[in-house]
């Protein structure tokens, strides 16, 4: 059996991935004779004696710096399993959160649980291994309350603007705390939950029409005829 690719290598489609009886073809991959070849451009890896490939369309990249919102999904004994929406799951380590514990005298389950919601920023990744996480800033936190709305990463940055003009502009109109992901999670929480269907509205608007011009103009509008009847 040979292997033609590193652990969590990009691959394209139809590239011959691995040759031989050994392995089966797994998700993102098909096989012809003793051959298996990437259906899709993601990340090759081996899963139970699959071969399979994780898509990326779509998904979110991690880069060194992003602020990032992510899902609790596993306490392992020394640290967390986050769910970035990323081709992989991020890892949190005890020394990385605003008050380091020591997991062997602490339940890690006692500070972040399964289903608990964080924003965090991309500590480390190179594609070798998954992305390391930090809570160590200003501003990264649990999450608690509020509402989740997920938008195409490529378009945050319209929904930041120039130097924050768009999101600091919704903010202000509506009274609501706002936390962008890079990763394409936002979180919303207001004392009206109108206002935070108006401000979900405002990021659908700014999805849809994101390549168009005015569009600060025509959020601002938006929010201003809601807010005043």
């Amino acid at each position: 059996m040979s292997i033609y690719f590193k652990r969590r290598q990009i691959v394209l489609p139809g590239e011959l991935l691995a040759e031989g009886e050994n392995f089966k073809p797994g998700e993102g991959t098909f096989k012809e004779g003793d051959r298996i070849f990437s259906a899709v451009v993601g990340l090759a890896e081996i899963r139970d004696s699959s071969v399979t490939v994780v898509p990326l369309e779509g998904g979110y990249i991690p880069k060194p710096g992003d602020t990032v919102i992510g899902k609790i999904v596993d306490v392992k004994l020394n640290y967390w399993d986050v769910d970035i929406l990323a081709p992989y799951l991020a890892v949190l380590n005890p020394t990385n959160i605003p008050k380091p514990v020591d997991p062997t005298k602490t339940d890690l389950r006692r500070i972040y649980d399964v289903g608990d919601l964080i924003v965090a920023k991309i500590l480390a990744f190179d594609r070798t291994q998954p992305p390391m996480l930090t809570m160590k800033e200003k501003g990264l936190r649990k999450l608690e309350g509020g509402r989740l709305v997920k938008m195409a990463p490529t378009r945050i940055p319209r929904l930041i603007g120039k130097r924050g003009s768009m999101i600091n502009m919704i903010k202000k109109q509506t009274g609501c705390q706002i936390v962008i992901g890079q990763n394409g999670l936002i979180w919303i929480s207001g004392e009206d939950p109108e206002k935070e269907e108006l401000v979900i509205k405002a990021i659908r608007q700014i999805e849809r029409e994101a390549h168009t011009s005015g569009l600060t103009d025509r959020i601002r509008e938006l929010i201003s005829k809601k807010v005043s009847q």
